[in-house]
């Protein structure tokens, strides 16, 4: 178990090394990105050597963020940020699991495996906690910055939709856009933009539909033929998660992926205020927040939805649902 650390002890950790390797979880989300991307600009700006490592392609919409990298180099110093659990850096994980120095989160569920942490669960993003460390280390927030947090602050919340937005949430988002963050051209790209495989894929998926639980529990798959027929990334099949919950009367909102490897499958978890999407997926092995969390299992998909169903019945005291 680690060390918990406030937001200025963190600031000191970062002030006190020059070498950083900042690490972002595999499947990388706007908040993960934002997190590595603004605290990159934020240590060079400080004058320090920094790179952000992630073990999965960035897909090209994020483009914005990227800066001039420095080479690579050996570091002294390791950084998780938005990362949960050391098995969410994918292939990263054996080189890094155990070496995390920091880790900024925002998750309840983290495993506490870095050597200090830094852990707000009350955060909407851990953008919003990179943005105090930033502030609290002193450099300018340049709109580069700016617009790094504002990514991951504005897509873990579904542009301020979901639960998770506090009044400090959109306090933090103000003075980002005081700051020059280009919010118009980011909210435009992330909430109001698909492309055509995009569409095709949703399509093949919401065909899937199905419910359980006196229409409670909403399901949809997502196989690795449906992504890969359409010539779809799999950055475009990130906003899928949300549309099984957004249904009429449906409290539980489930979207099943099929692993890359075909291996098995893995679950993003929806809920209402009536269920704890962390404490199904916990039964699975996963975490998140209260509102959206996921997890894996190997096997089939017959094995896969039964395994959701069952974690949710138990959950919520339900009588068990049988899939054929």
């Amino acid at each position: 178990m680690g060390r918990r650390v406030s937001i200025a002890e963190a600031a000191q950790l970062l002030r006190s090394h020059d070498k950083i390797l900042i690490l972002c979880h595999r499947s990388p989300d706007g908040d993960t990105l934002g997190s590595g991307y603004g605290l990159l600009h934020t240590l060079q700006a400080l004058g320090k050597t920094a790179r952000v490592d992630c073990a999965d392609v960035i897909a090209e919409r994020y483009s914005y963020m990227f800066p001039q990298e420095v080479s690579d180099f050996e570091p002294e110093y390791v950084v998780a940020v938005d990362v949960a659990d050391p098995k969410l850096l994918g292939a990263n994980e054996e080189l890094w699991g155990d070496k995390v120095d920091l880790c900024i989160d925002h998750h309840g569920s983290n495993r506490d495996y870095a050597a200090n942490l830094l852990l707000e669960a009350d955060s909407a993003a851990a953008c919003e906690v990179l943005y105090l460390v930033a502030k609290e280390l002193g450099v300018e927030i340049t709109p580069l910055i700016a617009d790094c947090f504002y990514t991951g602050i504005a897509t873990d919340t579904g542009c301020f939709r979901y639960s998770n937005t506090s009044v400090r949430t959109h306090r933090i988002a103000a003075e980002l856009m005081e700051l020059g963050c280009h919010f118009q051209k980011i909210n435009q790209l992330m909430f109001e933009t698909k492309s055509r495989s995009q569409l095709a894929v949703e399509a093949e998926a919401m065909a899937t539909l199905e419910y359980h639980y006196s229409d409670r529990c909403a399901m949809i798959t997502l196989t690795r033929d449906m992504v890969e027929l359409n010539g779809a990334s799999d950055d475009e099949t990130e906003g899928l998660a949300a549309l099984p919950r957004q249904i009429e009367g449906v409290w539980i909102g489930v979207t099943i992926k099929q692993m890359k490897d075909r291996t098995g499958y893995k679950f993003s978890l929806r809920s209402t205020e009536e269920a704890d999407a962390s404490a199904i997926a916990a039964k699975l092995g996963g975490g998140g927040h209260a509102r959206a969390a996921g997890c894996s299992v190997k096997g089939d998909l017959l094995f896969a939805r039964q395994a959701v169903l069952t974690a949710i019945a138990e959950h919520m005291g339900w009588e068990e649902e049988k899939v054929d």
